[in-house]
């Protein structure tokens, strides 16, 4: 019997499965609506968008190294960390990272139009479907950045508590000495426990100083401080904070009485060459995510309904 598109859309739209999979389910029940849908849903395949709605907090945050020397990390979730430690689960994080290294997409919407590396006949959208039946419960590709070495660069990578905490951290230096590598794995160590938000100064918006300024007035008024010396307090927290968030001006973790910037530079005179951060980037598993907390006798009520 010949598979129409008509028939192949009829089915996507009943089940949410993929294109390719709807054409094998109709090829194999000879057309038939009814047993498609039987032959998906047995595969599991029909259930991926049902699961697809459901939170996926747990997972991985993961780093790759590719062959052309670029360096890949993205944040990978599954719902729960029983899930996020399994076979099924690993590899399909393996395919992601090299699909990005592979193919450097700009964003997540363009990594999911892309036809998949593992299998051309699908596109990423279909295949994180394929995944999700597979696995038994969602999984998603949150975030990715893609760090491309320049010339004078050391990236150095850190994962954190199996997958916690990433961190990529490009220097620029002239000199590849093993006292500049754990120099790059020192400040990728620093980003990860001290969680800055802005590489120096010169990153942050006169926005974002005026709404922490605003901020901390209010807070000085409502605490009783005399009018006369608030915006000179204001002042001092303002500063304060900047250095707490700005990665060079940081109070260095293993040496607190010097900070980043003066780090660097003693390692610097050291090997005889200037070094300096370029970029850095940061993931933490499930930030931002809210969870769903569900009360355990209300679940399994669910679930005998």
């Amino acid at each position: 019997m010949d598979i129409t598109a008509s028939m192949v859309k009829e089915l996507r739209d009943m089940t949410a499965c993929g294109m390719m999979e709807c054409k094998k389910a109709l090829m194999e029940t000879d057309g038939n609506i009814d047993a498609a849908v039987d032959f998906l849903r047995e595969r599991g395949l029909a259930k991926a968008e049902k699961k697809a709605g459901r939170i996926a907090a747990e997972g991985i945050v993961a780093t790759y190294t590719h062959t052309d020397g670029s360096y890949i990390m993205a944040e990978i979730n599954a719902e729960t960390d029983f899930a996020a430690k399994s076979d099924v689960f690993k590899e399909f994080v393996n395919s992601v990272l090299l699909q990005i290294a592979t193919n450097k997409p700009a964003d997540i919407e363009a990594l999911l139009a892309e036809k998949c590396i593992n299998d051309p006949s699908m596109d990423m959208n279909e295949y994180v479907k394929q995944g999700i039946a597979k696995l038994g419960e969602n999984m998603a590709v949150r975030r990715f950045v893609i760090i491309e070495k320049s010339a004078n660069a050391l990236v150095e990578s850190y994962i954190h508590a199996g997958g916690k905490i990433g961190v990529l951290v490009e220097l620029d230096c002239s000199v590849n000495s093993d006292t500049v590598k754990q120099a790059a794995k020192n400040v990728a160590m620093q980003v990860a426990a001290a969680s800055p938000k802005f590489l120096d100064r010169s990153e942050i918006s006169a926005e974002f100083i005026a709404k922490e300024r605003e901020i901390n007035r209010a807070a000085a008024i409502a605490e009783g401080k005399p009018e006369k010396i608030v915006d000179k307090m204001v002042d001092g927290r303002i500063e304060k904070y900047i250095k707490e968030i700005c990665l060079v001006d940081q109070a260095y973790i293993i040496e607190p009485d010097i900070n980043v910037t003066q780090y660097l530079t003693a390692v610097a005179k050291e090997v005889g060459a200037p070094i300096s951060i370029k970029k850095f980037a940061r993931f933490e598993k499930g930030e931002g995510i809210e969870k769903k907390e569900e009360n355990f006798a209300e679940e399994v009520a669910k679930q005998i309904k």
